[in-house]
């Protein structure tokens, strides 16, 4: 399995990005994927999930209203709409992914089994 993260970038209060996370070598359409963040002198954060069978979705609180998290079958690619970014959303971004099991209700994407390369996400004026 390999997840291949981008989009990451500078933008300013108000503004927004899109990560995106190309997903490969899964044998099935049953699994998790999501996005964790991690800022310096902070804890990792769970910040949205996708369960690929059914298309259910989970946002950390900090998050609704404002990111929204998508898949592209064809292109086998989740996206993460960010929109209304604000300084705390400053961080390096992770997409990961897992297999027989689904999006925790814990928010504990960090422990998920695969992991891509971060991409740092930077909301400054």
């Amino acid at each position: 399995v390999q997840l291949q993260a981008s989009g990451g970038g500078l933008v300013q209060p108000g503004g927004s990005l899109r990560l995106s996370c190309a997903a490969s070598g899964f044998a099935s359409d049953d699994y998790p994927i999501g996005w964790f963040r991690q800022a310096p002198g902070k804890q990792r954060e769970g910040v949205s999930c996708l369960n690929i069978r059914d298309g259910t979705s989970f946002y950390t609180d900090s998050v609704k209203g404002r990111f929204t998290i998508s898949r592209d079958n064809a292109k086998n690619t989740v996206y993460l709409q960010m929109n209304d970014l604000q300084p705390e959303d400053t961080a390096v971004y992770y997409c990961v992914a897992d297999r027989e099991t689904r999006c925790p209700r814990s928010g504990s994407y960090y422990l998920f089994l695969y992991k891509g390369h971060g991409t740092q996400v930077t909301v400054s004026s």
